[in-house]
């Protein structure tokens, strides 16, 4: 009785994935390192016995294969961790949605009388200015954050002046900061607040959309509400 050459393989290698004894295929480095041993082996033994080999040399292509062994494993080790760190990288992105944050920015935006926003300090500062101006660029009001230490500083603003008369009107505004120390310009970097709507990954990349504002990556948010 004729076996079918095909089918009788297919079934050898189904019984033996079933009982664990099909072998698996080599790796591509696996198989170059087997051809490297095969023709350093014969190498060894087609040497000439009144001058054989320098060793040298056949230490210096054991490094050689070693090397290229090594260097591969350690890549496929960095690829497995940068894989990991993204997926991390999105869970915290997805728990962020729905949260209010302060970006770099100098929008402001009025609604129901009720306003904040930010500055980064880039050190200490004894007086911190923060100019508050309309669409048509007027001035509407000047806060005085007094003195403040380096880092993130948060600024509420409820639409009146510095007598507390109202003065505006709910809708989109602008502010800017100035900070001195001593006399001496600090720098600073106006913050607005934004609420992030979704999260998106392109290229391995981790973004957050802030609605009006565009993606920003996490890192280029300072503070979570």
């Amino acid at each position: 009785m004729a076996v079918n050459s095909v089918n009788g393989s297919s079934n050898a290698d189904l019984y033996g994935s079933l009982n664990g004894t099909k072998s698996d295929k080599p790796s591509e480095l696996d198989a170059a390192q087997n051809r490297f041993l095969m023709l350093l082996t014969t190498q060894l033994k087609m040497q000439d016995p009144l001058s054989p080999m320098d060793n040298a040399q056949v230490t210096s292509q054991l490094a050689q294969i070693s090397t290229v062994d090594g260097i591969t494993k350690l890549n496929s080790t960095l690829e497995q961790m940068m894989a990991s760190s993204t997926e991390a990288q999105q869970l915290q992105a997805a728990a962020l949605v729905g949260h209010a944050v302060l970006i770099e920015g100098s929008a402001l935006k009025l609604v129901e009388g009720q306003s904040m926003g930010g500055v980064e300090l880039a050190g200490p500062a004894d007086q911190v200015t923060v100019t508050i101006k309309g669409a048509n660029g007027v001035v509407v009001r000047e806060i005085n954050l007094g003195d403040q230490d380096g880092g993130v500083v948060q600024f509420a603003w409820d639409g009146k002046d510095s007598a507390g008369t109202p003065v505006a009107q709910d809708g989109a505004y602008s502010f800017s900061v100035k900070a001195v120390q001593k006399g001496k310009t600090v720098t600073t970097s106006p913050l607005e607040l934004a609420v992030v709507s979704s999260v998106e990954r392109s290229g391995g990349n981790v973004r957050l959309n802030v609605g009006q504002q565009g993606l920003v990556a996490i890192d280029d948010i300072k503070q979570i509400y």
